[in-house]
């Protein structure tokens, strides 16, 4: 995985983003990655394209959260989801992210422990995935 840095945001990493958070938001999302220090954004590189990013917030010496990831639709079920984990699990063994009912199979599938966070938004039920230890 490549660490994004440049000030100017790729046309690729915005789509990317743009899956995981409302278009009008991606702008400054981004941003909070270039400028707030412990936020960190990675792209998976695939034949000289950008296809996936992972954005995390680092919150301990070995934990971070999972603030974005994404895959291009036309790379999904290609496991880039799974190696982006595997890549960031190596620094960071303890993660976690808050999702929604259609990412939870995906974080089980990598041996998350799911739990429920009940209905934070109206009508929206979030869920808190935790992942402790080397990735299997």
């Amino acid at each position: 995985m490549k660490t994004i840095t440049t000030i100017k945001i790729h046309p690729s990493i915005r789509e990317l983003l743009a899956f995981t958070t409302s278009g009008f938001m991606v702008d400054e999302e981004y941003e909070k990655y270039l400028k707030i220090t412990n936020r960190k954004l990675y792209a998976y590189e695939s034949q000289g394209k950008f296809v996936g990013c992972i954005g995390i917030e680092i919150v301990g010496f070995n934990e971070c959260v999972i603030k974005h990831i994404a895959v291009s639709p036309e790379q999904r079920g290609k496991g880039i989801g799974s190696k982006m984990i595997q890549s960031l699990s190596e620094q960071y063994p303890f993660i976690s992210a808050e999702t929604d009912i259609e990412a939870v199979d995906f974080y089980r599938k990598y041996g998350f422990a799911i739990t429920s966070l009940g209905e934070k938004y109206p009508g929206v039920e979030r869920f808190l995935c935790e992942y402790e230890g080397r990735y299997q």
